[in-house]
C-alpha cells in the first residue's frame, strides 16, 4: 500500500534490532519531515560508521582511529585489565569514569549450545596480549548467565600460573542481564565489589 521507496524505507528501519513494523513505519514517517540537510547528515552517517569504524588492532574496541581513544591514553593504569563481551560494554563503563586500566573485548562468550567453541570469540588475542604486557589483575566483566561463567572459569584455568590475579565483578549484577540495561549504581558496586575466582 506504500509507495515503493516509502516501504523500502520501513522494511530497513526494521533490520535494526527492537524495531517492529508500527514503529518502522513511525521512523519512515518521521524521515519525510526533516529538512533535507538532515536527512543528508543520517545518510552520511549511516556511511560513515560502516566506512570508518573497525576494531581497535590492541584491544578489539570499535574506533575511527589507529588505536583506540583508550589505548592510545598514556595515562591509563596498564596493570589492570578489564575483559568484556562487546565494545558497549566498554563505553557503558567509561561512561561511570570510575575505572582507568585498559580492556579487552572479545567476541562474543563461549556456548556450546550455540556452537561457540573457545577458538570463536578470539581467546588466542587475549592470552597472547596477558602474556606480553605487565598487567596484575585481570577482571572478567561478563553478564551473568551460564555464558559468562563458563567464559569465566575456561580462561581463569587457561591463566593459571601465569602470575596475574583473576577476579570478576561482584554480586550485584542480576543473573541473565544484559550490562547494557544495568543501572549504573549497581554497576558501579559490583565492579567495586568484585572477588577473586577460587
Amino acid at each position: 500500500m506504500y509507495p515503493e521507496s516509502l516501504k523500502n524505507l520501513v522494511e530497513s528501519f526494521k533490520y535494526l534490532p527492537g524495531i517492529g513494523e508500527k514503529t518502522a513505519e513511525r521512523l519512515a514517517f518521521s524521515v519525510l519531515d526533516l529538512e533535507d540537510e538532515q536527512v543528508s547528515l543520517f545518510c552520511d552517517s549511516l556511511l560513515g560508521v560502516k566506512k570508518k569504524i573497525h576494531p581497535c588492532p590492541i584491544c578489539n574496541t570499535y574506533t575511527d582511529t589507529n588505536l583506540c581513544f583508550i589505548c592510545s591514553d598514556i595515562a591509563r593504569d596498564k596493570t589492570t585489565l578489564c575483559v568484556v563481551e562487546d565494545t558497549k560494554n566498554v563505553f557503558l563503563f567509561e561512561k561511570l569514569g570510575m575505572f582507568h586500566g585498559m580492556y579487552h573485548v572479545l567476541d562474543g562468550l563461549i556456548s556450546p549450545l550455540d556452537g561457540v567453541n573457545p577458538e570463536d570469540i578470539g581467546l588466542d588475542k587475549l592470552i597472547d596480549r596477558i602474556k606480553q604486557e605487565n598487567f596484575k589483575e585481570v577482571i572478567f566483566a561478563f553478564k551473568p548467565s551460564i555464558e559468562g561463567e563458563t567464559t569465566s572459569l575456561y580462561i581463569k584455568r587457561v591463566l593459571d600460573g601465569m602470575g596475574v590475579v583473576v577476579t570478576r565483578l561482584a554480586s550485584g549484577v542480576p543473573m541473565g542481564a544484559d550490562m547494557e540495561y544495568v543501572d549504573s549504581l549497581t554497576l558501579e558496586r559490583a565492579l567495586n565489589d568484585r572477588k577473586e575466582i577460587e
